[in-house]
Formats: structure tokens, C-alpha cells, sequence
């Protein structure tokens, strides 16, 4: 007499549905948290980038501006159609860097006679940059207001220096000009832009100020051709 076939059911016991759920919970944590740092490190890598662009880019067109400086009409017998030599008792005549020791920090003053008509009262023939400490940026002023440059920038610096003949050692020295009285023989201009990261970084501290901004310092040293030697 034949006995009746049972059918066995395959299936997963409660303590094998747990295991299953704790390897897979492990695994998706993992991933998630691969993902986390790697999406911080590109995010990171990404604010530096913009920061040295930034920094580069506004060092770029302030350089070219103020090689601009002095720039006037001369005749045909060399002789200068514009004053250059008495900022103070023709300011609307003269060109070259103005030397600022009122404002704090102090402004980069640049006039040109771009369309050599005798006079800077033309649009964009004095171009002033200015250092905004409380919203970290530097603005730049043609004539109509200061308008937002650069941002995030830690600091913005800037020194000048002239030429003096030393005849001990028969060359010419550059010695820096610390007043306004003296703007006129400005030769050689030293420029410093620090820029930061627009956010801080929670893993970074810095060993100078103490907070997760990371920062990127450029120095240029600029001498416009149109100044006298």
C-alpha cells in the first residue's frame, strides 16, 4: 500500500530573517557613509578650487589695472601733455597711484588719462579697490559707488616702493613709501590677497586663527611701464 507524499516547504527561520537584516543594515550604512565622505571631499575640493580661482582672477584684472597707471599723452617731442609730478595742487591732472593714508584699511587708488584728453575725469580713469573686513570682500569703485569685487577674501594688502640711486653701491634701491607726500615716485607696488573657503571645514583647524577656514595667500609684485624711472 503506498503511502501518501508529504511536500516539504523550504523557508527562513526568525533568526535567520534577523542575521539577513543586520548584514544588509551594515552594508547600506557602509555605503551611505562612503558616500557622505566622499560627497564632503568633493565638496571640499571644490571650495578650495573656487578659492584660488577667486583669488587668481581678482589678482589678474587688479595687475592689469594698475599697470595702466600713468598712463598719458606725450607729444611729439617727449614732452607730457598731462601733469604727473604734483598730485597734490592738480589732482584732476595727475596720474599714477594714489598713496591712501586716511582710510582704514586703506584704499588702492589707480589714474590713468585713458583718452588723453588732459584730464582723469573720464568713466574709468580712477579706479579705486577697497578691502570690506565685515563682509569679507573687495569692492571696486570706477566713479559710481563701490560694487562688489571678490568675496571671501581674508585680507587684501597692498605696499609700495620707489626708486633711489644708492652711490655707494652705484644701483638703484628700492626704498617703500610710507606717505601720501610722496606718492609720486610710487615705481613698484607689492599686492596680497588672501582668500578662504566660503564655508568652514569641521574636520580642519587653523593653526593661526583658529577656526576651520582654509586659506590661500597670493603676493604679486606689479611695475607699471607708464610711471617715470
Amino acid at each position: 500500500m503506498d503511502r501518501p507524499q508529504r511536500t516539504i516547504e523550504h523557508g527562513f527561520t526568525l533568526i535567520e530573517l534577523l542575521i539577513a537584516m543586520a548584514i544588509s543594515l551594515i552594508v547600506l550604512t557602509s555605503i551611505s557613509s562612503a558616500f557622505i565622505i566622499q560627497r564632503k571631499a568633493y565638496n571640499l575640493e571644490e571650495q578650495k578650487t573656487e578659492m584660488i580661482q577667486t583669488a587668481r582672477a581678482a589678482m589678474d584684472l587688479i595687475s592689469s589695472e594698475v599697470k595702466m597707471a600713468g598712463y598719458h599723452h606725450w607729444d611729439q617731442t617727449f614732452t607730457p601733455l598731462l601733469q604727473t609730478t604734483d598730485s597734490t595742487t592738480a589732482p584732476t591732472t595727475y596720474v599714477g597711484m594714489l598713496y591712501d593714508d586716511v582710510n582704514d584699511p586703506p584704499k588702492l587708488g589707480i589714474k590713468a588719462d585713458l583718452n588723453s584728453d588732459g584730464n582723469t575725469a573720464g568713466a574709468n580713469e580712477e579706479i579705486v579697490y577697497d578691502y570690506d573686513s565685515t563682509d569679507k570682500q573687495i569692492d571696486r569703485d570706477t566713479g559710481g559707488g563701490g560694487q562688489p569685487f571678490a568675496e571671501n577674501i581674508e585680507d587684501f594688502s597692498f605696499r609700495y616702493f620707489g626708486h633711489n640711486y644708492d652711490a655707494a653701491t652705484e644701483s638703484v634701491v628700492d626704498d617703500e613709501i610710507t606717505s601720501s607726500l610722496e606718492q609720486e615716485r610710487i615705481r613698484v607696488i607689492e599686492i596680497t590677497i588672501i582668500a578662504r573657503t566660503a564655508d568652514p571645514d569641521p574636520n580642519y583647524t587653523d593653526p593661526t586663527h583658529g577656526d576651520g577656514y582654509r586659506r590661500y595667500t597670493l603676493t604679486s609684485y606689479i611695475t607699471p611701464p607708464n610711471l617715470r624711472n
